[in-house]
């Protein structure tokens, strides 16, 4: 099936050679700058009570104007993840940065802002272990995306990495997405299904073309729920959980050129609340009972899945 799904997660001008570009890109954002600094913090790159470089360094290293690193180092600071941010000395890292990744601070967020530059720190360690419980893997598939490039760039070196998924299997009536009028209608599962079908397909693909690009020992699972989950979670490294609803709403679409109502959940727009290990008594029980959640759903009730259309 890879032969027939030829995903690229790195574009040419994205490549690096000798610490340079290969072509110009255009300047980053401070939103962008935020990300990868974060980015650093949360894979221990840059350390608790570590003084941050300057911000004149800053802005050389990512091409942009001092205002967008002072940008960039204000929204870490509201994150709780610096202190000290002011316009003449560098920032430093916070004590405790963990507590406002997970803890009683941090503040959910969308899947799609939240999960990618935390599958990215994920990637920091040397054995790199993802579980993740979803409808249709969409979201991973697209936050696993900014790990790869990460790779590729040089800038994280994994030797391992094991990922296990769950899905829906294929033979059993959903829950949703469902048509309104509760009328017999395929229509909705088998967009389903086409969707899951094709992100297996790739999110396998692309992790497993790491074996032969960088050498990475990599392991892709994937096992089928005999029941349709109302929520998702991902396990990150055994030591961190991401946990969101699937809310439904009503909403239209057209599918085999016919518009349909329908009830479904937007899983992008899923808001997580993260929970870690070490970040108090709570956090820490629910990471570990999320972990044997998952662990026996993956070794009890599910099964191998059909990929096929």
């Amino acid at each position: 099936m890879a032969g027939s799904c030829r995903v690229r997660v790195v574009e040419p001008e994205h490549a690096v050679v000798n610490g340079r570009n290969r072509s110009p890109r255009p300047p980053r954002s401070h939103r962008e700058v935020a990300d990868e600094l974060r980015s650093r913090i949360r894979s221990g790159q840059l350390r608790a009570g570590q003084r941050m470089p300057t911000q004149a360094r800053l802005a050389s290293e990512f091409g942009v104007e001092r205002g967008a690193v002072r940008q960039a180092l204000r929204i870490l600071q509201s994150e709780h993840l610096l202190v000290n941010v002011s316009k003449g000395s560098p920032a430093t890292v916070a004590d405790r940065p963990e507590l406002a990744l997970t803890g009683p601070q941090a503040q959910p967020q969308s899947t799609m802002v939240a999960l990618a530059p935390r599958i990215t720190a994920a990637f920091g360690v040397p054995h790199v272990e993802i579980d993740a419980l979803c409808l249709t893997a969409v979201s991973l598939t697209l936050a696993m995306g900014e790990a790869l490039r990460e790779i590729h760039a040089g800038r994280i070196e994994p030797a391992k990495v094991d990922v296990r998924v769950l899905l829906p299997s294929r033979d059993i009536d959903l829950a949703f997405p469902a048509p309104v009028d509760g009328q017999a209608d395929d229509r909705p599962r088998r967009r389903w299904l086409d969707q899951r079908n094709a992100q297996v397909r790739v999110l396998r693909h692309n992790l497993l073309a790491l074996r032969t690009s960088h050498g990475i020992d990599v392991r892709v699972s994937f096992r089928a729920l005999p029941f349709t989950p109302p929520v998702k979670l991902y396990l990150l490294n055994g030591s961190e959980a991401l946990f969101a609803y699937y809310t439904l709403a009503r909403r239209g679409e057209e599918i085999d050129h016919e518009y349909l109502e329908m009830y479904d959940a937007e899983g992008t727009r899923s808001m997580l609340f993260p929970f870690g290990q070490g970040a108090g008594p709570r956090d820490t029980t629910f990471v570990e009972q999320s972990r044997l959640w998952f662990d026996a759903l993956w070794g009890t009730i599910s099964s191998e899945p059909l990929i096929t259309n």
